[in-house]
C-alpha cells in the first residue's frame, strides 16, 4: 500500500481487494456500490466515495471523466504515480455506452506528431474516440 496512505481501515482493505480484482476493468462508484451492497458489506456510499478520491490523490487508481453526462470511472493502476502509467486512450460505444482501454502504438505516434509537428500536447487520459464497438455494428 501506498506510503502516503493515512487511514488503513477495513473499509479502505476491501475496497483495494475489489479494486485490485478488476485491474484493468473502468468501474463507477456506483459499481462499486452496488457489488458491496450485493456481498452485504457494511461499506456506506460515503466512504466509497471517500476513499476513491484518496486513492486517487495518492496514485493508486486514475480517476476518468468520459463526458458530461457519464459517471466517473476509476482503474485501478497500482501504487505507481499516475506519470509513470502505461499512456492508455479510451472509446466510448456511442450506442451501449461501453468503455473501451485503447494501448496503441499508432496513436502514441500521433501524440508525438502533435506535439513535435503543431506543439500540442494531448492528455491520453482524457482523450475519448466516440463511434460503435464491434457488438453494436
Amino acid at each position: 500500500m501506498n506510503e502516503r496512505s493515512k487511514y488503513k481501515t477495513k473499509q479502505r482493505e476491501i475496497l483495494m481487494d475489489y479494486l485490485m480484482s478488476k485491474q484493468g476493468v473502468h468501474v463507477t462508484a456506483g459499481d462499486i456500490c452496488e457489488h458491496f451492497k450485493a456481498q452485504g458489506s457494511s461499506i456506506g456510499q460515503s466512504t466509497v466515495y471517500r476513499q476513491l478520491e484518496r486513492l486517487v490523490d495518492e496514485g493508486i487508481i486514475n480517476k476518468y471523466i468520459i463526458d458530461v453526462g457519464s459517471p466517473a470511472c476509476f482503474e485501478y493502476v497500482s501504487s505507481d504515480s499516475h506519470e509513470d502509467a502505461e499512456v492508455c486512450f479510451h472509446c466510448k460505444c456511442e450506442k451501449c455506452g461501453k468503455l473501451i482501454h485503447l494501448h496503441c502504438d499508432e496513436l502514441e505516434d500521433i501524440q508525438l506528431h502533435l506535439f513535435d509537428a503543431h506543439r500540442f500536447k494531448m492528455d491520453p487520459i482524457r482523450t475519448v474516440f466516440y463511434g460503435c464497438c464491434d457488438q453494436c455494428i
